[in-house]
């Protein structure tokens, strides 16, 4: 079957006379820089909106904590702002919301499978960590009907997690800056990350974010050197992925480990967006994962563990193999299960394959 390709109607590119016009348009439209400005403006407005709104209603109350009731209405906000911010971007750059790395005949499929092996490859890691001595389950923590209907709330919630998460990073932001990227706009956004985990990182999970943007630097620039076609959607993941640990870092039970595996498994869902055509992959492993470790394991996760988890859990031994208060997350062993994951994807989907989606335009400075 030939890949399906992306349907935009981009402004047409600047001709010369045009004057200014050109800072704002390139060959595909709206350029990338300018993209990501009106969608950050977009989303931070909206989110600030429907938190208030949500608040006044007391459908959401940011003193309760990790309530599951509390977490869903804060994830059914955040996905709200995203979709907002998304259309209207969209809008403006005259493009559908499928057009960011969403358009797939295949979806359903790259979903439920992701879901499957997102919850196998916790399963791997937790199961890896009883082994070792470093995890020890306890008894089940709920019984009855709740055992079910907290399935479902989490369930609801982390895939309103993985929606929102990945089609910030690997939809709306893989996409623009795949068309709007060359290897030193992308260093030098990777650096201004590096800058701000300097600044406002606590204890040592920044370096984390250190060792992605570092571990980056060699093949990008190589690409760029090389002048590869489509190296554009490598120096974007080099970006979003180094974005995606660097938010991270906010979490406060971080360690560098967790931190680094959450730019590492970012990279991975960059690649599946590449051999698979589309970000659906990715959201189903997102929700797999994080509904196996919250809800079904009982592990913390960045130092927290949630009420209305089904088993329980407790750690032992030395922090770099147990993940200590970070969970499996923060356990060296989270980087060889996504080693595993990138070669599972690439055995898949990725044998003797091009790359399933469109590439946009060529790349065009940002902005």
């Amino acid at each position: 079957m030939e890949p399906e390709t992306q349907t935009t109607t981009p402004a047409l590119p600047p001709v010369p006379g045009d004057g200014l016009r050109w800072v704002f348009l390139g060959p595909d439209g709206l350029r990338a820089g300018w993209s990501v400005l009106i969608f950050l403006a977009a989303l931070v407005a909206l989110l600030a909106a429907l938190v208030t709104a949500a608040a006044r209603f007391h459908l959401l109350d940011r003193k309760a904590g990790f309530t599951p009731a509390n977490m869903f209405m804060n994830e059914v906000v955040s996905l709200l702002a995203l979709l907002g911010a998304a259309t209207i971007t969209a809008l403006v750059e005259r493009r559908r919301l499928v057009d960011y790395n969403l358009r797939d005949a295949r979806g359903s499929r790259h979903f439920f499978s992701g879901l499957a092996v997102g919850f196998a490859a916790l399963s791997l890691l937790a199961g890896a960590l009883v082994a070792g001595g470093w995890m020890h389950f306890g008894g089940v923590a709920l019984t009855g009907g709740a055992i079910a209907s907290y399935a479902v709330l989490w369930g609801l919630t982390f895939l309103m997690t993985g929606l929102f998460e990945e089609g910030t990073f690997r939809c709306y932001l893989q996409y623009t800056f795949t068309r709007g990227l060359n290897f030193w706009w992308a260093l030098g956004l990777v650096m201004l990350m590096c800058a701000g985990t300097a600044v406002a990182s606590k204890g040592h999970g920044g370096w984390g974010v250190y060792a992605m943007a570092v571990l980056g630097i060699g093949p990008c620039l190589l690409l760029h050197l090389r002048r590869v076609p489509g190296s554009g959607f490598w120096q974007s993941a080099w970006v979003t992925s180094t974005l995606f640990g660097f938010v991270h870092t906010g979490n406060g039970g971080e360690n560098w480990i967790g931190i680094f595996g959450a730019a590492a498994i970012g990279f991975v869902f960059c690649v599946s967006v590449r051999v698979t055509g589309s970000a659906w992959w990715a959201i189903g492993c997102h929700a797999g994962w994080d509904w196996g470790e919250t809800y079904f394991y009982g592990t913390p996760d960045s130092g927290l563990v949630v009420r209305g988890h089904l088993l329980t859990t407790t750690h032992a031994g030395r922090v770099l193999w147990s993940g200590g208060a970070d969970g499996p997350e923060g356990s060296l062993l989270v980087l060889v299960v996504v080693v595993l994951l990138l070669v599972w994807l690439m055995a898949v989907y990725g044998r003797g394959r091009t790359s399933r989606i469109a590439a946009p335009a060529a790349n065009q400075a940002a902005g």
